[in-house]
């Protein structure tokens, strides 16, 4: 995750407070006065955090996020001079992950955009080897320290597989995990995916099979075939 901030505010003084504040504490503030600006910049670059202020001289911050939410999960912090709760509710529903008042100390601001990232930050799923390194908001997995590149369907498969290390699974769990609402045959989808999975996991690792099959039951993930 970079440290690249989008500051949605249209007074300026604001604006360059809180830019201030995170250019000290080694973030890269990126200012921006109008919410259709600020849409366009959010679909054409890649940002860790918007700060968002609601009163917006074109669009509403409000609608700004109900937009962002069609295309990004990139995490937002609300700033308003409102501060009924009826506005912090409504912040929330729509997608935003916290809602400041103003007047607001920087630092404050600052530490709940380090509380934000932090809680965002990819964790190593816990194997005895940490040969898997899941990043739920990219949707992205790495294998031996390596970016595995899947499909939607391979990502959810073996997300669900890490969730619960040598859990066997039954084809109709994985269907109603993986494929809700689908109606193929479990056997033929579940086993095609898990075929095409082993393949860019011995891609990396040709000696490793941590996908295990349990003939007529279905699948797990073997965390002892991950031991260095």
């Amino acid at each position: 995750m970079n440290g690249d901030i989008l500051i949605v505010e249209d007074e300026a003084a604001i604006a360059d407070v809180i830019a201030y504040a995170l250019r000290t504490e080694g973030f890269i503030p990126h200012l921006c006065p109008l919410g259709e600006e600020a849409l366009a910049r959010l679909r054409a670059g890649v940002f860790s955090l918007v700060i968002l202020d609601v009163g917006l001289q074109d669009l509403s911050g409000f609608e700004v996020c109900r937009q962002l939410r069609t295309f990004s999960d990139v995490p937002v912090i609300f700033l308003t001079a409102r501060s009924d709760e009826v506005d912090r509710v409504l912040g929330l529903e729509i997608g935003g992950d916290d809602y400041v008042a103003k007047p607001f100390s920087p630092r404050e601001l600052v530490a709940r955009v380090r509380v934000i990232l932090r809680r965002l930050s990819p964790r190593p799923v816990e194997t005895p080897a940490a040969a898997f390194e899941q990043d739920a908001r990219a949707r992205r997995i790495r294998y031996r320290g390596q970016a595995l590149d899947l499909t939607r369907y391979e990502y959810l498969l073996l997300g669900t597989l890490l969730s619960q290390p040598e859990r066997i699974f039954t084809r109709s769990q994985l269907m109603e995990e993986v494929w809700s609402g689908a109606e193929e045959s479990a056997d033929r989808t579940v086993d095609t995916h898990v075929k095409t999975l082993r393949a860019k996991l011995r891609a990396i690792d040709p000696e490793a099979d941590p996908i295990q099959t349990h003939r007529g039951v279905g699948y797990s993930l073997s965390v002892r075939t991950l031991c260095v």
